[in-house]
């Protein structure tokens, strides 16, 4: 089976680009029609780039790599931490959507396991369901291939 990679989506950080380009876009205009605006009134509105930017770079430093038997957690971007699941030890998979996730087909995905305390949640995941079942799919055919090799 191929290996599969989720990141969170970028739907929520194109849509905040685009309502701050519009945003900064209108600024621009409003600073050219009446000279009385601030000189930094500009530099202001650039600066409004700045949280998309951060979560964009937030998005990249998170990671999950599913491969036939193991998902693999990786977050951080200088320093990382890596959590690695056995597939047959999933017990639960849920999916859980806010109705602004439901409208773009986002969610979460929370995954518990055998034997440890504390749910391992994907964040913003596009096709959230779809993701659920794979892993549930992988998790019983990891562990009927684990029980015929015994």
């Amino acid at each position: 089976m191929p290996v599969i990679v989720i990141r969170p989506t970028l739907k929520f950080i194109k849509m905040a680009y685009l309502v701050i380009l519009i945003l900064v876009g209108a600024a621009f205009a409003i600073w050219i029609s009446f000279a009385q605006t601030p000189w930094w009134a500009p530099a202001f509105g650039a600066l409004l780039f700045l949280w998309p930017l951060a979560r964009q770079v937030r998005r990249s430093a998170a990671k999950a790599t599913i491969t036939d038997d193991r998902l693999r957690y990786e977050t951080g971007i200088l320093s990382k931490s890596t959590r690695t699941i056995q597939l047959p030890k999933v017990q639960d998979v849920r999916v859980d959507q806010t109705l602004w996730q439901r409208m773009f087909r986002v969610g979460n995905v929370s995954i518990e396991t055998a034997g440890e305390a504390s749910r391992l949640t994907l964040v913003h995941i596009d096709s959230p369901q779809d993701i659920a079942d794979l892993i549930m799919e992988r998790s019983h055919g990891s562990a009927a291939g684990h029980a015929s090799h015994l």
